[in-house]
């Protein structure tokens, strides 16, 4: 053979695998967006597995299965959606990276529902469904199970559409849909659901004022003042030891369930303590650290990272603690139901039940939660440590307000009404200082209200879709819900 063909063979050898090197790589850039789904899939039949490990043996087995697959869906897509809420701030404020995020996020999640989940759970979801409408377990059984599917694809839409809705509210609307179907309108408590659509508007209202109250508060008291050093030695320690009551309080009250339950007086007392004792340690380290700082504004920003990131932690914490019952508490009722054949007000939560609760709330935010994370911390309106902390700090407190006039509240809603607070407060106040400063100037040089109007804040398409997502949610999984129980109980 001739050096001529060789070299031509070469080529060509050569051209043949470059293609095949293509192929390859196409494969690979198809096969990525497989990978999320593919895993997820994977840990909702080992929960399916565990199911059957733990309830073999028992007549309706396969039921028990079913909801267990179901259960870990729905516990995905709370980690995909609802977790957002409480580390986006801190993501968005670049007080934490993505990956630094969704690690806290995984261990306080799983902590608190492991270890403060509520041993017990209404059957009933906030008592919005007359218990003796279904009293048949059968009936029971479809309608729960029917909760559980609508209620997660409902979450699971919201996150694909990029809205952070609440969980509390798509269980409440399956729940309230499947006991329509199965007993008539006349099965839901209309007073109850009254007053969950009232703290659909309050809670998220309260949010933002709260949110926006505290940055008016550091704007004024550290922001503009002439030694911002000084100012920032005398007002972060108090705002880390508000933060710091805040939280003990609400953990207090929220996340301890399982191990003591505490009645509002003393978790007051409780944050009073703590909030005295973080003070007291935090003047020290803030002197300490603000040592040698630039007289600016970002050099201030950097001493409220660290209680930002506790402060998400402990958010992830205490959501770990109660909306785990989210996702566990309609199957730990067919678990119930399907166990001893009656219907019961109130069950025991199985550990096997919470740990497919705990762990699907990690898998769902570890493979879908980036999308929401980025959504609520960067691109409603943007976000610094200091505004970032504000959201946080109203979030605790809304609830522990919440938790005093006895109203239903969303997590979600609070969160995400604390960072549209800041943004539509910084273009209040933004507006406010330049038409100060245009009327000191000649009518020629003053900014056009196009212009004004050009530099919003907050993004209205954000705004408008989370807000519609929000309005429907009840209604949307009713009717989802309504509709798999009549087709469950024709043909199963």
């Amino acid at each position: 053979m001739s050096d001529t063909e060789t070299q031509t063979r070469w080529k060509a050898l050569d051209k043949d695998l470059k293609r095949i090197s293509r192929v390859e790589q196409a494969n690979a850039y198809v096969a990525r967006p497989m990978v999320a789904p593919g895993i997820a899939l994977a840990f909702i039949v080992v929960a399916g597995v565990v199911a059957s490990v733990f309830f073999g043996g028992v007549n309706g087995n396969l039921v028990v299965i079913a909801a267990a697959a179901f259960g870990a869906y729905m516990a995905i897509n709370i980690g995909a959606n609802d977790v957002a809420n409480n580390m986006g701030p801190a993501v968005g404020a670049n007080a934490l990276t993505m990956g630094g995020a969704i690690a806290i996020a995984a261990i306080a999640e799983s902590a608190g529902a492991l270890l403060a989940g509520g041993d017990v759970v209404s059957t009933i979801s906030k008592g919005i469904i007359d218990p003796t409408s279904v009293q048949d377990s059968q009936v029971f059984i479809w309608a729960m199970m029917a909760a559980l599917i609508s209620s997660a694809l409902w979450v699971n839409l919201a996150t694909w559409v990029g809205a952070p809705v609440s969980t509390t509210h798509s269980v409440v609307g399956g729940v309230m849909g499947a006991g329509i179907a199965a007993a008539g309108m006349s099965a839901v408590s209309w007073g109850t659901m009254g007053t969950i659509a009232a703290s659909w508007v309050i809670s998220p209202v309260l949010g933002g004022v709260i949110a926006a109250a505290f940055l008016a508060l550091i704007k004024a008291k550290i922001q503009y003042q002439d030694d911002k050093i000084a100012a920032a030695r005398r007002w972060v320690p108090i705002l880390v030891a508000v933060m710091a009551g805040t939280f003990a309080t609400y953990l207090a009250i929220k996340g301890l369930k399982r191990i003591v339950k505490i009645d509002l007086e003393m978790a007051l007392l409780i944050g009073l303590v703590t909030s005295v004792a973080s003070w007291a340690v935090t003047v020290p380290l803030v002197r300490r650290k603000s040592e040698g700082m630039e007289n600016r504004t970002k050099s201030v920003k950097t001493l409220f990272g660290l209680p930002l990131v506790i402060s998400a932690g402990l958010l992830s914490f205490a959501h770990g603690a109660n909306d785990v019952a989210n996702a566990v508490g309609p199957l730990a009722a067919i678990v119930h139901a399907t166990e001893f054949g009656g219907f019961a007000d109130k069950v025991s939560i199985p550990s096997w039940v919470m740990v497919i609760g705990a762990f699907g709330i990690s898998f769902g935010l570890f493979l879908f939660g980036p999308k929401l994370i980025r959504m609520v911390g960067s691109q409603i309106t943007k976000l610094n440590p200091m505004r970032a902390y504000c959201v946080a700090l109203s979030a605790a407190i809304t609830v522990i307000v919440a938790s005093w006039l006895g109203l239903p509240v969303s997590s979600t809603h609070i969160a995400v009404g604390g960072v549209f607070g800041v943004g539509f407060f910084r273009e209040w106040h933004s507006e406010r200082r330049r038409r100060n400063s245009n009327n000191k100037r000649p009518p020629e040089m003053r900014m056009a209200r196009e212009e004004r109007q050009r530099r919003k804040l907050v993004r209205r398409s954000h705004f408008l879709t989370i807000v519609a997502a929000w309005v429907i949610t009840v209604p949307a999984a009713a009717v989802m819900s309504a509709l798999i129980f009549l087709l469950l109980n024709a043909f199963v």
